[in-house]
């Protein structure tokens, strides 16, 4: 065998041995645990050490992302073990939403200068948006962080509200933010959001009719003022959550991103592409039992009845083919990939099952993906879903 044979033959093992190495690498789990709004944590430290711990025992958890209470304690408590069991830890930290009661923010608006309506689900859970384009916004949650949370542990933070309103504002939710900054910011992408609003005026639901979908291309608008405003939603919005996220990484910190399913992310401005370049990984939401924002069957339902006239939208039965076309939609993001799916049960938010939890589960690893967020609320989760990861 020649020398230039051997060279060859011993590339060719040395890139064998790495692709066996890949397929055998266990996919690892990343657990959430909400502690409620800002001022009052719901659970102590002891209550959420013990969770993790049984979780920990069945599975292997790679991060807990914590928050979004101001009890520094129970951070650096839970940071302590978690660090003990090499589990990093991320601040749960909200963005362009909830957080009014610690920031003084500038709220968003529709096209028409309104406050769109918002969703309470729970105290300190109401998603009423900010401006996603007035830096003094932005600034406000990177001072957050350095002011509450930089002395806590954490080795990195996962940005939750990364987006506008859905349809749960109704149309006003989506056709936003008009505010003076935003107007500017879509005028340098070439879209005029007064044209975008006499075409709404104009067309009514027919400005959110579409040719077609496509889970790797999401849905096509008939309209190209409607097509152009979307796109330049999602570069605008993604682009300031972008400036966040680097912001926060040059303190050393890992990024995560909570993301809508594939299919409606183009409502709310999140470009899976522009983020997933400023993400250590991404977290899609896909939700098929909540019944309440960023659950799929949810939201679609919202976009449905507030757009009652438009034309070609199909209907989209949430089962397992469905979910298999969001975790192909999100293969290109160059960054990792961790879907979310919901394990706690809430009566009528998130009216989950074990058997829902074991289908959800597989299906997800079936991706071969980096691993899955097991969402939103691992204290709510019943002991029947816990024992589903055994």
């Amino acid at each position: 065998m020649s020398t230039l044979q051997k060279t060859i033959f011993g590339l060719c093992i040395l890139a064998l041995t790495a692709c066996q190495n890949k397929t055998t690498t266990e996919p690892s789990y990343v657990v959430q645990v909400s502690l409620g709004g800002w001022e009052k944590a719901e659970y102590t430290a002891e209550e959420v050490i013990g969770r993790i711990d049984t979780v920990n025992s069945l599975i292997p958890v790679e991060k807990v992302i914590i928050g979004w209470s101001k009890d520094k304690e129970i951070y650096k408590r839970v940071g302590e073990y978690l660090h003990s069991k090499d589990i990093s830890m991320l601040l749960w930290l909200p963005v362009f939403a909830e957080t009014d009661a610690v920031c003084d923010n500038t709220p968003a608006v529709d096209l028409w200068g309104n406050i769109p309506a918002n969703y309470n689900l729970t105290e300190g859970e109401g998603f009423s948006f900010n401006c996603p384009s007035d830096p003094h916004n932005s600034l406000n949650i990177i001072n957050l962080y350095d002011s509450l949370f930089s002395d806590c542990g954490f080795d990195g933070v996962f940005l939750d509200r990364i987006r506008t309103q859905s349809f749960v504002g109704g149309v006003g939710g989506v056709l936003g933010c008009g505010c003076p900054a935003c107007a500017g910011r879509y005028r340098a992408e070439g879209v005029d959001l007064e044209a975008v609003r006499a075409e709404y005026e104009a067309k009514g639901d027919s400005f959110f009719s579409v040719n077609g979908y496509t889970p790797s291309g999401g849905f096509v608008f008939e309209d190209s003022v409607a097509d152009g405003y979307f796109k330049a939603k999602g570069r605008i919005v993604s682009s300031s959550v972008a400036a966040i996220a680097d912001s926060l990484r040059s303190r050393g910190l890992e990024i995560g991103m909570d993301l809508y399913a594939p299919f409606m992310s183009q409502f709310v401005g999140q470009d899976y592409e522009i983020l997933s370049r400023h993400a250590d990984f991404i977290k899609p939401m896909l939700y098929r039992k909540t019944t309440a924002p960023a659950g799929m069957a949810f939201e679609y339902e919202m976009l449905l009845k507030s757009a009652p006239y438009a034309t070609g939208y199909l209907e989209f039965k949430m089962d397992v083919d469905f979910l298999k076309s969001q975790l192909e939609a999100m293969k290109a993001a160059p960054c990792a990939k961790y879907p979310g799916i919901e394990i706690n049960y809430r009566a009528g938010v998130a009216e989950t099952s074990p058997e829902y939890v074991r289908e959800s589960l597989s299906t997800v690893m079936q991706y071969a993906y980096d691993g899955a967020v097991l969402s939103w609320n691992i204290m709510e989760a019943p002991d029947a879903h816990i024992d589903c990861l055994r």
